[in-house]
């Protein structure tokens, strides 16, 4: 006996006429009502079974049992304002500590993404004494008004660039002006935010900070190349600035190898700010910002306080310590280590055979499929693209586009996710290219 109050239909009906309709839906044409999830797995209300290719906000799994029952434990006993002593702040803000680079020890709990590059932007503000922001091209930091201003994917739909936002070129060695035929990539990416730079001086501005995904994901899955952020971070330094690492979809292990996507740039690079959210409550709202004692203090200086009503609160803070549990118990980072490189593998066996797949990147569960119509020109496949992930959804798989084209099938699956997962997608792809290829769409 199904439990829903509402069927389908007016679950949808009702949610046109009181949810705002800029609230987009996935698969808007055919909405799938999901009622339950475990894992890796999403179940409609007929019981029809999805595999999840996109929830990497429930970073270990849906409904993890160790996450759910520590929430539940933590509730029945006691919710409260971080202002008061609890031992769960401090506990949490130790684990997460052993996690990063010496230097950032100082934690700021919020409830969002969004929320902590915000208040990143006003550290960095507080620190330096200066305005000025540099931004890589087609960036996403978040929707407050502060991070729409320095999120190009969003504001050249807008009002427009602001004077104090610099956008600097996104190191795309598949797509951008310096690609993987080029001798440094690194360096001349890293070049072209030092000559944004320069612009900015020559107008009597400074620079307050340089933001950046650590992995740009809006952008395309796209991975930097190595180097590229310490020689970005020297010359920001050298302004003047910091430099803000957006860890919100790429962090708590995702990238298999390190705990961080910072860390894949090398064991001499570490942000100076470091802004955490999506993967760390498991889909329950929490979210950081790591930074060092001389941020902090200069923010303590201005002498206004800093408060979050909910931010760091304990049943927050223990659903946070479990996700770490899980992650370790379970050995997830290696998971997606070892699951990440074989689905790479099988998707680059699937580039080697379809002309269509352009470029295959990324770092243990963290993947991106870019297709063209054209591997020359490498001109977006942007029809096909939203025909694979039509036709995959109908085969119960769950995948969504990402880049400025929409042409890059992204997976940033839950870290439990299998060989027999990998199996299932890759071979539903290949039948998919086939099709569009012997119909020419």
């Amino acid at each position: 006996m199904s439990l829903e109050k509402y069927s389908k239909d007016e679950t949808l009906s009702m949610r046109k006429k009181l949810i705002g309709q800029s609230c987009k839906l996935f698969y808007s044409d055919d909405p799938v009502k999901i009622v339950k999830a475990r894992g890796q797995y999403l179940y409609d209300e007929n019981g029809a079974r999805y595999l999840d290719c996109i929830s990497n906000v429930q970073h270990v799994g849906h409904c993890h049992p160790g996450v759910t029952q520590a929430a539940a434990a933590q509730m029945e006993i006691l919710n409260t304002n971080s202002r008061f002593l609890h031992d769960n702040i401090v506990s949490y803000a130790e684990r997460l500590s052993a996690t990063l680079p010496d230097k950032l020890c100082v934690f700021y709990f919020v409830n969002s993404g969004s929320e902590a590059n915000d208040l990143a932007l006003r550290l960095a503000r507080q620190y330096t004494q200066h305005e000025d922001v540099i931004v890589l091209d087609h960036a996403y930091h978040g929707h407050l008004m502060s991070l729409i201003d320095i999120s190009p994917y969003k504001f050249r739909k807008l009002s427009g660039q602001k004077e104090w936002v610099h956008v600097a070129p996104l190191p795309d060695t598949y797509r951008g002006p310096y690609r993987e035929d080029h001798p440094d990539p690194a360096q001349a990416y890293a070049d072209a935010v030092k000559d944004a730079i320069d612009e900015a001086h020559k107008k009597g501005r400074k620079i307050s900070a340089f933001f950046a995904e650590s992995l740009p994901s809006v952008g395309g899955q796209i991975i930097m190349p190595q180097g590229y952020s310490a020689k970005v971070a020297e010359y920001v330094r050298s302004a003047g600035g910091v430099f803000v690492a957006d860890e919100i979809q790429t962090g708590f292990g995702r990238v298999g190898s390190h705990f961080w996507a910072f860390q894949l740039q090398g064991e001499d690079f570490c942000p100076d700010i470091v802004t955490m959210g999506k993967p760390m409550g498991n889909g329950h709202p929490l979210a950081c910002l790591a930074t060092t004692v001389e941020i902090a203090e200069a923010f303590t200086a201005n002498g206004v306080e800093y408060f979050n009503t909910f931010g760091g609160n304990p049943v927050s803070c223990a659903i946070g310590l479990a996700v770490l549990d899980v992650i370790e118990k379970e050995d997830l980072r290696g998971n997606a280590s070892r699951v990440g490189a074989h689905f790479k593998n099988l998707l680059m066996e699937l580039q080697s055979k379809h002309q269509i797949v352009g470029d295959v990147r990324g770092a243990g569960l963290f993947l991106g499929v870019e297709l063209v119509t054209d591997r020359e020109s490498r001109t977006p496949a942007i029809d096909a693209a939203a025909m694979v992930v039509k036709r995959l959804k109908e085969e119960r798989i769950c995948v969504s586009l990402d880049g400025p084209w929409e042409n890059v099938v992204k997976f940033k699956p839950p870290m439990c996710f299998s060989m027999e997962d990998v199996k299932l997608v890759v071979e539903n792809m290949d039948l998919i290219l086939t099709d569009i290829a012997t119909n020419s769409i």
